[in-house]
């Protein structure tokens, strides 16, 4: 049987394959007090030879990502999955927080796929460029979770406050923040856009799971908020 381990803010768990783990505001692994949060919100157990991630909350949807970021599931309330990899990224926002943390399962029966890192000033994803500009816009929102030491809980900037980090008007950073959107909801990415094709109101947040879980921007992209991004294609971006 493989064993599972869940690490949060520096501190271990290991689930009993014969019991129920629940996290939440309260449960086996109890996060913190934040009123957006559910008092149960995820539940780990172990069924068929598999440990399962369930989201039993009612609001709020969860980023699952093999440690390479090769591969990432959005769980939405009510939905499950298996945890088949050496380590998966579990990220999730609740208000103004997003959390984050790992499980360990050994043996895996899948192997991680590992991404290269990228050479130069653009990343590529699915065939969709980005500019250093825009890659600089989603440093910048997910600062604080890039300059953390392992798993834990962070700040999501406000657009007004990543703006200022950048010396850039909020206007500016508004329209790069939805062409950004726009471009990772070709692809694919959910949660990026309304319903309706508006802006989806939690974008910054989902889009902060998105870019951690999948190593779209690490901690070594932290020198891009000090780079110059004004030559990069300004009116196409």
């Amino acid at each position: 049987m493989a064993e599972l381990a869940l690490e949060f803010a520096g501190e271990w768990f290991h689930p009993d394959p014969q019991d129920v783990f629940e996290i939440g505001r309260e449960g086996d692994l109890e996060l913190d007090d934040n009123p957006y949060l559910h008092r149960r919100f995820l539940r780990i157990t172990h069924d068929g030879g598999l440990w399962w991630l369930a989201n039993v909350g009612a609001r709020l949807a969860v980023t699952v990502c093999d440690a390479g970021g090769g591969v990432q599931s959005w769980v939405s309330p009510g939905t499950s999955l298996p945890l088949v990899f050496p380590a998966t990224s579990i990220v999730f926002t609740a208000g103004p927080t997003t959390y984050e943390m790992l499980a360990r399962l050994a043996p895996a029966p899948y192997a991680e796929i590992r991404t290269e890192e990228p050479e130069g000033g653009a990343t590529t994803i699915g065939m969709i460029p980005f500019t250093v500009s825009q890659r600089q816009l989603v440093v910048a929102l997910c600062e604080p979770m890039l300059r953390r030491d392992g798993t834990g809980l962070s700040q999501i900037p406000s657009s007004a406050d990543a703006a200022a980090r950048l010396g850039w008007a909020t206007t500016r950073f508004n329209r790069k923040l939805d062409n950004v959107c726009s471009k990772l909801d070709r692809i694919g990415v959910r949660g990026l856009r309304g319903g309706t094709g508006g802006p989806a109101a939690n974008r910054r947040a989902r889009l902060v799971e998105y870019a951690v879980a999948s190593r779209l921007v690490t901690a070594q992209d932290l020198p891009l908020l000090d780079a110059d991004g004004a030559d990069d294609g300004e009116a196409a971006s």
